[in-house]
């Protein structure tokens, strides 16, 4: 990684926490109001499944089909993330799969931070953050990525990655000057819409990597550390059912109980009702128990 792409990852972190302890102070001197908070989900939402549903779900894993202009929206909203450029986000996502906590996963917390309390802390630190100044974009694109990188435009949308980035943080903003008709109202939503929502993005999905690799239950016979995370659920759009997803990495739909909540999964079977997608990978309950581990390996892990 060179040191530029280093120090570009330490202000994609820096930065919108900042921003995000900047909202904290405004929302507690009651500077804010229902509408920022508004601009916040509206971007949100949308952003988030960009990732979950596009980046994750369909071009990393093709858990299912849909027609070319599906694909490129998603990869621009995924993009708008602030998680790097849809080629080397999916090459390592498909590098963390094909090395999932061995030797060769660019951010699991198990390997190479030693023992004990002081090494469990170094791993998840890594994991988080740490592997962004390190592993981020190294995984080899042409190996893990070949479909991307064959498609003309998702090289268009990697290449301008940092436009579309712009793009993501100005929408907001207008957002805030439209229904606030202020240049303060401006900030505002470039503040919650736009830094805020990429920090609370980027720990959501950071937090895939670290806590559901350490923290959480298991139920399927799996050689990693993969946990369910209940409380992650909601704010990950469902990622967080990520043990039922190392299980089934091609699933579409993550929740495989009714209880787990799974917002991109319902999405991609509201795309299947309007016709939007096709060819969806689901697991039956056959299959899953198939792959139901012994009970005595069932237990949370703390």
């Amino acid at each position: 990684m060179t040191t530029v792409n280093k120090y570009a990852n330490l202000g994609a972190v820096i930065i919108p926490f900042v921003a995000f302890l900047a909202a904290i102070v405004l929302l507690w001197n009651r500077l804010v109001d229902g509408i920022d908070l508004t601009i916040l989900a509206l971007f949100y939402v949308p952003i988030g499944f960009g990732v979950t549903l596009g980046y994750h779900r369909l071009l990393t894993h093709r858990a299912f089909q849909t027609h070319k202009w599906m694909e490129y929206a998603l990869a621009v909203l995924g993009t708008m993330s602030v998680q790097g450029p849809v080629i080397s986000w999916v090459a390592d996502h498909r590098k963390h799969h094909a090395h999932t906590d061995v030797e060769g996963d660019p951010h699991s917390p198990h390997v190479g931070q030693g023992s004990g309390l002081r090494g469990a802390l170094r791993g998840l630190f890594f994991a988080h953050i740490g592997w962004l100044m390190t592993e981020q974009g190294r995984a080899q694109r042409r190996r893990y990525a070949r479909d991307l990188c064959e498609d003309p435009g998702m090289r268009w949308i990697s290449r301008h990655f940092l436009a579309i980035i712009a793009v993501g943080l100005v929408l907001p903003a207008l957002a805030g000057f439209a229904w606030h008709g202020t240049l303060a109202g401006a900030a505002t939503g470039f503040l919650w819409g736009g830094l805020v929502r990429v920090f609370l993005l980027h720990h959501v999905t950071w937090s895939i990597n670290s806590v559901c690799h350490f923290f959480g239950t298991r139920r399927f016979a799996t050689e990693d550390e993969s946990r369910n995370v209940f409380w992650l659920a909601l704010p990950s759009l469902g990622e967080a059912w990520h043990h039922n997803h190392h299980a089934f990495p091609r699933a579409a739909v993550h929740g495989l109980r009714r209880f787990e909540l799974d917002p991109t999964g319902w999405l991609v079977r509201v795309l299947k009702r309007a016709g939007l997608a096709w060819n969806v990978v689901e697991i039956t309950p056959e299959r899953q128990r198939e792959r139901m581990q012994a009970p005595e390996r069932l237990q949370p892990v703390a």
